[in-house]
């Protein structure tokens, strides 16, 4: 199991907003709260249709030592941890794995991330996307932040932005089960032993689906 807190003085992901309708997130197998809040494992996922034009428009983070508006564009406050356990969701839903920051400037991004306090924990190239590009990984809690670039800064410019989730689940066999055509076929994900699929349930966010790490 990851840990609940990440190290002293890093700041961790308490919560991450995201414009969507709390009904579809229901409809998907998960467990949401009058007031719209979805809670998967440390993290709140606050569903706020009006919050933005639709997906993930900002996070909140807590132990930030110097608190900001944005870094390199991601919109953010400050907060805490909700206490006590996460809810049940039908879906099976146990953590978030990552979640996914694009950026056209990865080096600019990655400076900005360790300007809070964020060591980097490793990068790799990949073509997982379709294209070839460079991701880059740091720890935030129990969640992982991959953050995607291409191997050169894009002339364009502009921010970064969030993309999408991957979430820890239970059993992908039990959520096929349950939501039919709705998820895709797991295949081998990056993290050898592990599976991934993606969910085709009307999401504003996109939003992946993995099995547990394997045991030792």
């Amino acid at each position: 199991m990851r840990p609940r807190r990440s190290v002293a003085g890093v700041p961790f992901i308490a919560e991450v907003v995201a414009a969507d309708e709390p009904e579809r997130w229901r409809a998907a197998g998960f467990a949401v709260d009058g007031d719209g809040v979805c809670r998967i494992g440390t993290v709140r996922v606050r569903l706020d249709p009006g919050a933005g034009r639709k997906g993930i428009v900002g996070w909140v983070l807590a132990d930030l030592e110097s608190p900001a508006d944005e870094i390199d564009g991601l919109p953010t406050t400050v907060g805490e941890l909700s206490a006590g356990d996460a809810p049940h969701h039908p879906i099976g839903a146990r953590l978030i794995d990552h979640v996914v920051v694009i950026t056209p400037d990865l080096s600019r991004t990655i400076a900005a991330l360790e300007g809070i306090g964020l060591p980097l924990r490793r990068t790799r190239d990949s073509s997982t996307y379709g294209n070839p590009m460079r991701q880059a990984f740091f720890r935030m809690g129990e969640v992982i932040v991959e953050v995607v670039g291409g191997h050169d800064p894009d002339p364009r410019g502009g921010p970064a932005r969030f993309y999408g989730l991957a979430l820890t689940l239970d059993s992908l066999d039990a959520a096929k089960e349950l939501l039919g055509d709705r998820m895709g076929t797991p295949k081998p994900a990056v993290q050898e032993g592990r599976s991934i699929t993606s969910l085709h349930a009307e999401l504003n966010v996109p939003v992946a689906v993995m099995s547990p790490e394997p045991r030792p």
